[in-house]
């Protein structure tokens, strides 16, 4: 094992208990771990849980202890603190094989020329110019913050890669964090519960929404609704709503194409 596995996994041992969901530990117990370990001390200790958070897989001896289906996650719970929690999934992906709804193009061919890629500075650009969050929700929505770092209270330092607020035709307001990913990585739990308890606190009165964004393709992106729930202890992660869309140039989409959504929309109504 790497050296932080092993410090990672020694914490673990030390706090957990059979049959326990919830495994709290500190940075200080971190510290202890590299004494006992005879490691030196890493500079940033925090990058230890933070790189198990989003970057690195648990070591064996960790997730072994899980319950069939379910894996442990570490969550932040206050300044320096930090807890294991069962989780069911823990990580999600866009569905394979969904048939994307086509739309026409608005990214400016100045930004694509200088945005080329599919990393996730890309993503957003794209997703904002073509109003994709107002289509996907139904929301008229406007982005108010972009790579925000913060922390909150029980929680410690969050990390959110775009804030919108939405109004509905109700005038209801909501609150949309959104988390971009390159192609390949998955969603995670741990993201969606920072994002949720980051707009609870920063935006009280605001009916807060998570969105999960994805290119699936150079010109195919996935938006994902996610939701957390706490079942007797062990966490779930859940896809309250999916839609992928085609960016498509205007030249690709025929009269024909049009007809056809015209109709099918028509069929909707009835």
């Amino acid at each position: 094992m790497s050296k932080y596995e092993e410090i990672i996994a020694w914490v673990f041992h030390k706090n957990f208990r059979p049959g326990e969901v919830n495994v709290r530990f500190t940075r200080e117990q971190l510290v202890d771990a590299h004494d006992a370990l005879g490691f030196p001390r890493t500079k940033n200790i925090g990058d230890i849980p933070y790189s198990f958070r989003f970057r690195r897989e648990l070591p064996r001896s960790i997730t072994e202890t899980a319950p069939e289906d379910a894996e442990w996650i570490i969550a932040g719970s206050g300044i320096a603190e930090y807890q294991f929690r069962l989780a069911l999934p823990g990580k999600i992906t866009p569905t394979l094989h969904y048939y994307p709804i086509r739309i026409p193009d608005a990214t400016p061919e100045i930004v694509r020329q200088y945005a080329p890629g599919t990393d996730e500075q890309a993503l957003l650009a794209r997703v904002r110019y073509n109003r994709l969050i107002d289509l996907f929700t139904g929301l008229t929505c406007y982005s108010i913050q972009n790579h925000l770092r913060t922390t909150v209270v029980d929680i410690g330092q969050v990390e959110v890669d775009e804030i919108y607020i939405g109004l509905n035709k109700r005038g209801t307001h909501f609150v949309l964090p959104c988390q971009a990913k390159s192609r390949g990585d998955k969603f995670g739990i741990v993201q969606v519960m920072q994002d949720m308890a980051l707009c609870s606190a920063r935006y009280p009165n605001a009916i807060c929404r998570s969105i999960a964004i994805q290119f699936t393709s150079v010109n195919n992106v996935a938006l994902l609704e996610l939701a957390v729930r706490d079942d007797h202890g062990i966490l779930k992660l859940n896809i309250v709503d999916e839609k992928q869309y085609e960016l498509a140039p205007r030249a690709d989409m025929s009269d024909l194409d049009l007809k056809i959504l015209k109709e099918r929309e028509q069929d909707y109504r009835l």
